[in-house]
């Protein structure tokens, strides 16, 4: 009698089928991983059911809807496979839980927003542990960057060169790679959570330049987790826009236009280069901040009536 495979055996077996097609699925495979695991720990048995998807999609609660849908379509997509092998498989009715992608209004941190949560960060427990050096350094590096949050997590210690100070961001979200190089503070900062991390991991090998204090890869929810806690500790959970960890990313896009608009720069020529170090596929994503961020609809309006302006004086000539 054939031994019937654990959940997570079906998803390893799942994502060899998948990739073997020519799929990555470095993020989604995590999250699968993440979802076997939870549900062995919960004690289910049996075929995939809806309940437990959503159930495990939902975590943690205070997550944006649009993460809790995409968790439940890495798992639908899952369960269709699993229905070809085990007909009581449920698959999860489409959009139960809303869209998985929507373009919401970013939140642009603040200088004092920015070091009230760096300092919630250093106090995590251990204090004195590899933890709260590991959240600094990373929120830090969003910030300083623009990094996604999967680029930074999948960030290895190859792919950070310490020395000219340049991070190799490979096969990202849309099978690119790049090279961002990063601001002196930002690297002198790099270096000193690498010579901290290798004193703290001294009898532990690991690749990954943010491991946990096990020496493990750090995965996106245990990230969201702590971000969802220091947001709740300064009080970000109870406004009706909740900030993102997405909106690391915006924040530095903003302010990075802001100060080259303040400079006198061409905006279209930097917005050129920005797309480029921010790994955008088409510069239109980029010219979005434009529109969606008021400080920078304000910039717009203002090159609108210079140009305005121009036209009304050329007209009465």
């Amino acid at each position: 009698m054939k031994r019937q495979q654990s959940l997570v055996e079906q998803v390893q077996e799942y994502l060899e089928f998948k990739r073997s097609c020519g799929y990555q699925l470095e993020a989604p495979g995590k999250e699968l991983m993440l979802f076997a695991r939870y549900a062995t720990r919960a004690g289910h048995q049996g075929p995939l059911t809806t309940e437990l998807v959503v159930r495990w999609a939902k975590l943690p609660q205070d997550a944006d809807p649009c993460y809790w849908a995409n968790s439940y379509n890495i798992v639908r997509r899952f369960a269709e496979y699993r229905f070809l092998f085990d007909p009581a498989t449920e698959i999860p009715p489409k959009d139960l839980l809303g869209p998985s992608k929507r373009r919401l209004s970013p939140h642009i941190y603040s200088e004092g927003e920015i070091a009230a949560f760096l300092q919630a960060a250093s106090q995590l427990a251990p204090t004195d542990g590899l933890h709260p050096h590991t959240y600094v350094t990373l929120f830090g590096l969003l910030l300083s960057t623009g990094l996604r949050i999967s680029e930074a997590l999948n960030l290895s210690r190859q792919d950070a060169d310490l020395r000219t100070g340049v991070l190799t961001i490979s096969e990202t979200k849309f099978r690119k790679s790049r090279l961002v190089p990063l601001h002196p503070s930002t690297l002198q900062a790099l270096r000193r959570y690498s010579k901290f991390r290798d004193s703290c991991l001294l009898d532990v090998q690991s690749k990954m330049f943010f491991p946990t204090e096990k020496g493990t890869s750090l995965n996106y929810r245990g990230v969201l987790y702590v971000f969802i806690k220091l947001s709740r500790k300064l009080g970000w959970r109870d406004r009706e826009k909740k900030p993102r960890i997405h909106d690391f990313r915006h924040t530095f896009a903003v302010r990075r236009l802001l100060k080259w608009y303040e400079e006198g720069a061409n905006l279209d020529q930097k917005i050129l280069a920005l797309s480029t170090y921010l790994g955008h596929v088409q510069v239109t994503d980029t010219y979005w901040y434009l529109s969606a961020v008021p400080e920078l609809l304000a910039v717009v309006s203002e090159k609108f009536e210079n140009f305005a302006s121009k036209e009304r004086r050329r007209d009465n000539l």
